[in-house]
């Protein structure tokens, strides 16, 4: 069975389904649930940053046509946060693997 994202044409339409459909995963995972609820799933966190992500990679193959044409959307956000998240990712990663590395020497 064939993605529908898998064809060649990639333009500015197959890029919107992309967004539409990481939101509606977004959205479809996360209603009816608290801060708390969602926050406590490690897994359901990480499909959301991932999520968010690719909706900002996706945004920046849109084209400025079409971003001019929907100029009430907050594109500059949307890319602000895919690099709040990548950027935090790393940090955490950063220090993870200085905790791990400093407990090897150290009785925790």
């Amino acid at each position: 069975m064939e993605s529908k994202f898998m064809d060649n044409n990639k333009n500015d339409q197959y890029y919107v389904e992309k967004i539409k459909s990481d939101l509606k995963f977004v959205i479809d995972h996360t209603v009816g649930k608290t801060r708390n609820e969602i926050e406590a799933d490690e897994l359901l966190v990480d499909s959301i940053m991932f999520r968010i992500i690719q909706i900002s990679e996706s945004n920046g193959k849109l084209t400025e046509q079409f971003k001019t044409a929907h100029a009430n959307v907050p594109w500059l956000a949307i890319k602000g946060m895919r690099n709040k998240i990548v950027h935090s990712l790393l940090m955490s990663r950063l220090l993870r693997k200085s905790y791990v590395s400093c407990s090897d020497f150290f009785v925790v």
